[in-house]
């Protein structure tokens, strides 16, 4: 328990720094957009970049780690989807629910617990739950986006620009490279990857102060559509694994318990990212990633309490 609020409580700090400075003017009305886009276009891909180069992919062999936790974010990503779009929403919106109520917060909180919890082996299943968070589900997400923001009507000019719309992003393109990098053990000059790892580190910090910041403006819309996604989130996606890891996998006791501990995290910033970057109402997400992070306390805990058992 007190691993688990020593993990958040620096993510709560860094939301009330970007609520604070932009509440008393030391941002101004626009940082929440410009501190996104350094994160979309620097941050975030060099974090990937690192993250896939740095891990072999002779140790991307957990078939069945990799499944339970692919199937169970894919079945909630799909599922909120449709039913958002059943409600009329349009896919673009859709799809940022979608990963609301899928997308784990593994690399910034999955990492330090399992870690602690697990050592090296549950370090090793954290950072492979964030290549499937980072380079499929997210990759996903992005597609859905696109095609959603699309105005074409002919399906090849709209295929076209999606195509050129994924190519250009650094958020799809940067995990494929670092996975070539890694496959064909290309070390990068150290100058190059301090550089990858300062752009890194920067992550974190800018997404979470960006988003406290745009929680600063008056918020419109009806934030009780996020209870759904919260939900979601913390109890069905779970759920899910943990049938999968138990009863489908059957995958060894420290590999279960570390898949359906990552599935119980909360929301990452990547949502409120993608909506802010294509302009998307962000006040679901928002609430998502804030009830989420608290309800966190008691998801993680029950787990916890659960293995014990």
């Amino acid at each position: 328990m007190l691993l688990l609020i020593n993990t958040l409580l620096p993510i709560f700090a860094l939301l009330l720094i970007g609520y604070a400075c932009r509440r008393f003017g030391c941002l101004g009305e626009n940082a929440s957009v410009e501190l996104n886009r350094l994160v979309v276009w620097l941050a975030l891909p060099a974090l990937l970049l690192k993250v896939t180069a740095t891990t072999p992919l002779s140790e991307i062999g957990n078939v069945g780690f990799l499944a339970a936790l692919t199937i169970s974010s894919g079945v909630v990503f799909i599922a909120t989807l449709v039913y958002r779009l059943k409600k009329n929403k349009q896919l673009a919106d859709a799809s940022i629910d979608g990963l609301c109520a899928s997308y784990a917060n593994t690399g910034f909180i999955g990492i330090p617990l399992c870690m602690h919890i697990y050592g090296d082996t549950g370090v090793l299943a954290a950072i492979l739950a964030t290549l499937v968070v980072a380079c499929v589900l997210f990759a996903i997400g992005i597609i859905c986006i696109e095609v959603g923001t699309q105005t074409h009507t002919h399906w090849f000019a709209s295929f076209k620009n999606v195509s050129q719309s994924l190519l250009k992003n650094p958020l799809v393109v940067s995990p494929f490279v670092g996975m070539f990098l890694s496959g064909f053990h290309i070390t990068l000059p150290e100058p190059a990857m301090t550089l990858i790892t300062l752009l890194g580190q920067a992550a974190t910090p800018c997404a979470l102060v960006s988003l406290g910041a745009f929680l600063a403006h008056k918020q419109r819309g009806n934030s009780r559509d996020a209870y759904l996604l919260v939900s979601a989130k913390l109890i069905i996606q779970p759920l899910i694994t943990g049938v999968l890891v138990y009863h489908v996998f059957h995958l060894p006791p420290v590999w279960a318990n570390s898949a359906i501990l990552l599935s119980a995290l909360p929301t990452g910033t990547g949502p409120f990212m993608l909506a802010s970057h294509y302009v998307r109402d962000a006040t679901t997400v928002s609430s998502t990633i804030l009830q989420t992070t608290v309800g966190s306390i008691v998801s993680v805990s029950m787990c916890l309490l659960l293995f014990n058992r």
